[in-house]
């Protein structure tokens, strides 16, 4: 279950991902296989090329990528996502989560 966004960000994201652009959208979530957790980021792109290649630069596999048919994307959550926020730069991200 996905909560604390907007539906104008999520649109927006959908829309990035869709244009072949790196998106990356982080909402609350909760989820009984991972109970540590209360956010998680999803970091999208429709070119596989360039989602697997953005990905690499993080340690991140290929195979961890969700190949969601519209809108294939890595979910990260823990150590992960902070250090591709604050990487990236979300510091926006980072404080609304709290992460």
């Amino acid at each position: 279950m996905a909560f604390g966004i907007k539906r104008e960000e999520l649109k927006a994201w959908k829309q990035d991902v869709r244009d072949g652009k790196i998106a990356i959208l982080t909402h609350y979530w909760i989820d009984d296989r991972f109970p540590d957790c209360d956010s998680v980021t999803k970091v999208g792109c429709s070119n596989m090329e360039k989602l697997i290649t953005w990905g690499k630069k993080y340690g991140l596999k290929q195979k961890w990528i969700h190949k969601d048919q519209k809108y294939p994307h890595f979910d990260l959550f823990g150590e992960w996502q902070k250090e591709v926020l604050s990487k990236e730069g979300k510091w926006d991200q980072i404080e609304k989560f709290r992460i």
